[in-house]
C-alpha cells in the first residue's frame, strides 16, 4: 500500500515509548534473573534489543520494472472530458522503482524533529522502497527527473531521522545500566530487610534457575546402579535430571553468545569450550574439567564425581559428515565402559542450520556403533542409544547438540 512516507507519529513519542518498553521489561524481570545473570551481559542484552537501526538506502542496486496501466486523465485539460465528476481511464505505462534499505521500517511512518511537509508517496515493501509512477506519455527523462527529486527528498528525511535515532542510541546504555542497577539495589535491599527480621525465608515453588553461578552450588548426586552379582563396588552414574540439567547449563550459554555475537565471533573451539566450563564449574563446584585425559585420550568437557566420570562431550566445529563422524569415533574413544552420559557439542558458523540440522542424524545413524534413537524434544538437538567400541552389550546415553555461533 502506497504511504506518504515521514507523515505519521512524531519520532520522539515513538522513541519516547520504545524506551519505556525497555524500562517496562527490565522491571518484569524476575529476581532469579536479575541477581544471577552478570550484569553487564544484561545490559547488552537490551542494548542490543533495544537500538534503533537507522535507515539507509542502497542506491547501488536501485532495480526498475514496467507495464501496462489504466491512468484517469478525468482531471487533465489536455484531454476532453465532458463529465469530470467521474474517472476516465485511458491505456498508458507504468514504471517502478526499487529501492532497497536497511534499518528499522517503521522509521518511514515517523516524522523527525525536523521535517518538511509534502514528502513524496512510496510503498515499503519488505526491505525495499517501492516508487510507482503512471503517465500516458513515454517521457523517460520526466519520469527520470521526479524520481531523482523523490530519491533525494527522502534522503534528506532521513538524515533527520538519522540525527534523532543516533541521540536516542548514544543514551540507551545509560539508561539501561541506571534501570537494572536500580532493580538489582532494590532487590537486594529487600534481601536484607527480609534477613534482619530473623525468620527464615519460605522457598518459592517453580523459580526458574539461569545458566548464571547461582549463590548456593550445586553437587551431584550420584545414583546407585542396579545391584549385580559382580562383587566389585558400584560406580555412580549420572541421573537423567543431572544429565538435562548439565545440557541446559550449555544450552543456556549458547543463548549467551546469541546475544552477545561480537563478544564471541572470533572464538574457537577451545576458547568456547572454556565458556562452558566455567559455567559448568558455577553449577557443579570444579568438578568440571576441559582437555583431560581419559581412556584413549583427551576429552574437552569432564564432570566427575566421587573421582569418577559421569558426563563426558567433545565440541566441534561443523565441517561436513564425514568430519561429524570421526568425532563420533574420538568421542567414543575417550569414553570407557563405566561412563554411560556423553554429549557431542555441534558449532555452526559457516552453513545454513536447516543443512546441518538435517544431515546430523543422517551421518549419525551410519556410525557402526550407533543403537537406536530416543525421543528428545529440542529445536536443534539429538539423542541415541550407542554401544560401547570394546563391548556391544554396552549402551551410551549420547546427546547431539547443534549451536550456530557467531560469525
Amino acid at each position: 500500500m502506497t504511504i506518504r512516507l515521514f507523515a505519521g507519529a512524531h519520532l520522539a513519542s515513538v522513541l519516547d515509548g520504545h524506551q519505556q518498553a525497555c524500562s517496562k521489561e527490565i522491571d518484569s524481570l524476575s529476581e532469579s534473573r536479575i541477581l544471577n545473570t552478570s550484569p553487564e551481559e544484561l545490559r547488552d542484552y537490551f542494548v542490543e534489543k533495544y537500538r534503533v537501526e537507522p535507515l539507509v538506502l542502497d542506491e547501488s542496486a536501485i532495480q526498475v520494472d514496467y507495464g501496462d496501466a489504466q491512468v484517469d486523465v478525468s482531471r487533465r485539460f489536455e484531454y476532453p472530458i465532458f463529465d469530470s465528476s467521474r474517472p476516465h481511464y485511458v491505456a498508458g505505462t507504468r514504471i517502478t522503482f526499487y529501492v532497497p534499505f536497511k534499518g528499522d521500517r517503521g522509521l518511514f511512518k515517523c516524522r523527525a524533529s525536523t521535517y518538511k511537509l509534502g514528502s513524496p508517496r512510496a510503498e515499503v515493501r519488505g526491505n525495499e522502497l517501492v516508487f510507482v509512477y503512471e503517465g500516458t506519455k513515454r517521457d523517460t527523462q520526466s519520469v527520470k527527473a521526479q524520481f531523482r527529486r523523490d530519491l533525494s527528498s527522502v534522503q534528506e528525511s532521513l538524515e533527520w531521522i538519522a540525527g534523532d535515532v543516533d541521540r536516542f542510541n548514544s543514551t540507551i546504555r545509560e539508561n539501561v545500566s541506571g534501570r537494572i542497577d536500580q532493580r538489582r539495589d532494590k532487590l537486594l535491599q529487600d534481601r536484607k530487610v527480609v534477613a534482619d527480621l530473623g525468620f527464615p525465608l519460605r522457598r518459592r515453588p517453580g523459580v526458574p534457575s539461569t545458566y548464571a553461578v547461582p549463590e548456593v552450588k550445586r553437587r551431584i548426586v550420584p545414583k546407585l546402579p542396579p545391584v549385580s552379582s559382580d562383587p566389585a563396588k558400584p560406580d555412580p552414574t549420572l541421573a537423567m535430571a543431572e544429565y538435562e540439567h548439565i545440557l541446559s547449563v550449555i544450552s543456556d550459554m549458547v543463548m549467551v553468545m546469541e546475544r552477545s555475537p561480537r563478544a564471541f565471533k572470533d572464538m574457537g573451539e577451545e576458547d568456547l569450550r572454556q565458556h562452558f566450563l566455567v559455567q559448568l564449574n558455577g553449577h557443579y563446584e570444579g568438578q568440571a574439567t576441559g582437555e583431560t585425559f581419559n581412556y584413549e585420550g583427551k576429552t574437552d568437557i569432564l564432570v566427575r564425581a566421587r573421582g569418577r566420570n559421569i558426563f563426558i562431550a567433545e565440541c566441534k566445529f561443523w565441517r561436513g559428515s564425514a568430519d561429524l563422524k570421526t568425532a563420533l569415533n574420538q568421542l567414543l574413544g575417550y569414553t570407557s565402559w563405566r561412563d554411560t552420559k556423553t554429549a557431542l557439542l555441534i558449532f555452526n558458523r559457516d552453513t545454513e542450520m536447516s543443512t546441518v540440522v538435517k544431515n546430523v542424524p543422517e551421518a549419525v545413524q551410519e556410525h557402526p556403533n550407533w543403537k537406536s534413537n530416543y525421543d528428545y524434544d529440542h529445536e536443534t538437538g539429538f539423542r541415541y542409544a550407542f554401544t560401547h567400541k570394546d563391548d556391544p552389550g554396552k549402551t551410551i546415553t549420547l546427546t547431539v547438540l547443534v549451536f550456530n555461533v557467531p560469525a
